[in-house]
């Protein structure tokens, strides 16, 4: 008796032992499996947003204007200096300023663009924008220069076609009313929207003075015209809405709109960016604007492409400038959350 029940107390251990052996290669073989799964799933990582710089031709007008360079070798002096992509100022150009206005307007411009693709091509940079002034106003209470304006812009857009360039850079200059100028602006927004469409450009308005500074009234304008084709160019610095003496430019500003709530708002709509500059402390840092938060904004918005540099400032040599701005704002992207 004594013998069977050591031996069944013998077999049960045996049998214990075995599953026990198997129960830990289950386990283990879990665990095996649970590994390989997770080595071949990639690691969710924060993904950087996709950024080029271009670079704005104004930042070098005073060289420009004063004869120290020549405007036709922009695309040259901007790949030089690090960039991959263009943003034309027609103001610059001597031959557009002068053709406004005459019989043969479209050809000088279009023959400007041919050059302006040759010589892009050279350098091997990226067309991005141009940025349009002196060619009428798109608020402009009197119809016969409104239509003007509006014809004027769609010759730009033909240029910007013939490069390679997403959108035409316009200013909503014109009406003081807000209302009328609201109307105005949505009319012939949509006009140029609904051209740019048929040849797959898009216009893109400015803060760049005026109504066009306040970001609630060009909300409201974006928000009215509703095209794809239609957009804004944030510029981190030009929300000044009124001037002591009425002018657009040279007195001191009365009224200004929150330059990051201003940039927020806008974002919705943005075609591109441009990261203005004015000056820097020692630090490599702008005096007046604080990048970091302004190229979060940015981001946050979801907001992928070229970022236009546009030093704005008082240094001698504004290609020093240009390279203070474009460090900085690779900083700043460097940073993002």
């Amino acid at each position: 008796m004594m013998i069977k029940k050591q031996l069944i107390c013998a077999l049960f251990c045996a049998f214990t032992l075995f599953s026990c052996k198997n129960d830990v290669k289950k386990d283990e073989g879990n665990a095996s499996a649970k590994a390989k799964k997770e080595q071949s799933q990639p690691e969710e990582k924060f993904v950087v947003k996709k950024y080029k710089h271009s670079l704005a031709q104004w930042s070098l007008h005073t060289p420009f204007q004063d004869g120290t360079l020549d405007p036709m070798d922009f695309p040259q002096i901007a790949k030089d200096l690090g960039f991959d992509g263009v943003e034309y100022v027609t103001q610059l150009y001597p031959e557009a300023e002068t053709a406004v206005g005459t019989p043969n307007y479209k050809e000088i411009i279009l023959a400007l663009a041919e050059k302006w693709l040759e010589k892009s091509k050279e350098a091997g940079v990226d067309n991005v924008l141009i940025m349009v002034d002196h060619a009428g106003e798109l608020a402009d209470p009197d119809p016969k220069k409104l239509t003007q304006a509006i014809e004027n812009h769609k010759v730009w857009m033909d240029a910007a076609k013939i490069i390679g360039a997403h959108s035409v850079r316009a200013n909503l200059f014109g009406e003081l009313d807000p209302k009328k100028w609201h109307t105005l602006s949505v009319a012939s927004l949509k006009e140029l929207g609904t051209y740019g469409k048929e040849i797959g450009v898009h216009i893109v308005i400015e803060n760049h003075g005026g109504w066009s500074s306040d970001a609630d009234k060009l909300v409201a304008v974006m928000q009215d015209v509703n095209m794809d084709t239609v957009g804004v160019l944030p510029d981190f610095g030009n929300f000044c809405v009124e001037r002591r003496d009425g002018d657009r430019w040279a007195s001191p500003c009365i009224n200004t709109y929150d330059m990051y709530e201003g940039v927020t708002k806008l974002m919705p709509f943005a075609k591109g960016v441009s990261a203005k500059s004015y000056n820097f402390d020692a630090e490599g840092n702008e005096t007046k604007i604080d990048y970091q938060k302004m190229l979060q904004i940015v981001a946050d918005a979801g907001y992928e492409g070229y970022i236009g540099t546009e030093y704005e400032g008082p240094l001698e040599d504004s290609k020093e400038g240009v390279t203070l701005t474009k460090a900085l704002v690779q900083k700043s992207i460097d940073n993002l959350n």
